[in-house]
């Protein structure tokens, strides 16, 4: 298997790692190398309840022996959509109470930018540096790392960028702005977090101006740092949510919520404003439902602080130069990206599954599923000493 997955799958870079995966549960992955490897990582922050989580097992089961994909999206009412877009519009505040179901956080993305010019009417979007939004053209475009962009222009016209907690820069938005579009916690720059007034402000300045005001909850939503969704932490709500990875626990989803007035405006003038044959899925949603009703309804939100502290607590060491992030989004700084790469390296050989950040190598990533026990906390922080000592 492993000579055939680099002969006949695309790679994203020339060193992936190949491990073999023969099953996972709960807070582990198996090899078939016979092993069992501790996993922080959580699919890189989609697999909220773990792997394998019973409740979802069952649901897509459930779902599976009715019917699988019967007609593109937001033709024909579905069970199990309908009671995920419901249970959202429940579980989040006004005005946020239609979604817009997709495939993927990046074709959310790109719908809620859509939107976004289509209800304003202009055509300005402006984005933070530094900020990753994905990898389709339009969320490319408001990705804030050139590095990351260069080779694929030309991308979208009238993009501009300000500094992420900068509030000198809200200036820049003005009366010809569609949409101002950021990560409640900057992700792939570190899991940098929002000054406690900035988010607030920068919805002020948004309502002033007349430009909406996005914000990108695909990393930190659906209870990782605590709440279901981190802009509650701030004391403001969005004008258009986008979500992602985690809301599936473990399969390929995304959202945009927005209110009513906003979202209709893509049902008109053109109709099919946006369209997706496989969005809103019944067996995606089966298990997208089955993940929020267990996030919302369970302990698990109320435990994340407990869990950061302890993380904080444990994970003290000369070579560790700070840790970013709130709740289960930790980026424990190591201070170079080749020091890094080798210690996330070394924990997988000891069975602990760590990664890094997409733009800052020094930062290793620690995301793991919200069901983690303290003992498996301990035990990965343990691995991670150890291999500090060593290497």
């Amino acid at each position: 298997m492993h000579k055939d997955f680099f002969k006949y799958q695309a790679q994203t870079t020339q060193f992936a790692a190949g491990f073999e995966v023969e099953k996972a549960s709960g807070s582990y992955i198996y090899g078939t190398d016979g092993k069992k490897y501790l996993d922080f990582v959580a699919g890189v922050s989609a697999n909220t309840l773990g792997h394998s989580h019973p409740k979802i097992v069952e649901a897509i089961k459930t779902q599976a022996e009715k019917y699988l994909h019967v007609m593109v999206y937001g033709e024909y009412a579905q069970e199990m959509p309908v009671k995920l877009c419901k249970l959202l519009a429940d579980s989040t505040p006004e005005p946020l109470e239609v979604t817009y179901l997709v495939n993927s956080g990046a074709e959310a993305i790109d719908g809620a930018l859509k939107l976004a010019k289509r209800y304003t009417g202009r055509e300005e979007i402006i984005s933070m540096k530094d900020s990753y939004h994905g990898n389709t053209h339009g969320a490319l475009s408001v990705s804030g790392n050139e590095y990351h962009k260069r080779e694929f222009r030309p991308l979208l016209p009238m993009v501009n960028f300000i500094g992420f907690n900068n509030q000198d820069d809200f200036s820049k938005i003005t009366e010809k702005t569609a949409c101002v579009l950021a990560e409640t916690i900057q992700g792939a720059a570190g899991f940098l977090l929002p000054d406690s007034d900035y988010f607030f402000n920068l919805k002020k300045r948004c309502e002033e101006v007349g430009a909406l005001l996005i914000l990108d909850e695909i990393q930190p939503g659906f209870g990782r740092t605590g709440k279901l969704f981190a802009f509650e932490h701030y004391g403001m709500v969005p004008d258009i949510l986008v979500l992602g990875k985690g809301m599936g626990g473990g399969v390929p989803v995304g959202a945009f919520m927005s209110s009513r007035k906003i979202m209709e405006t893509l049902s008109h003038s053109p109709k099919l404003g946006h369209i997706t044959t496989f969005g809103g899925n019944p067996l995606i949603s089966a298990a997208s439902f089955a993940t929020l009703k267990e996030v919302v309804e369970s302990d698990l939100m109320s435990e994340v602080e407990g869990k950061e502290k302890f993380f904080r607590q444990l994970l003290v060491h000369p070579k560790i130069v700070n840790i970013n992030g709130r709740g289960l989004m930790l980026a424990v700084n190591l201070g170079s990206p080749d020091y890094t790469l080798h210690v996330a390296k070394r924990c997988m050989e000891k069975g602990l599954i760590v990664f890094w950040q997409l733009y800052r190598n020094e930062y290793l990533r620690i995301s793991p599923p919200l069901t983690l026990s303290k003992e498996e906390i301990f035990e990965g922080c343990q691995v991670i000493l150890e291999v500090l000592e060593e290497v």
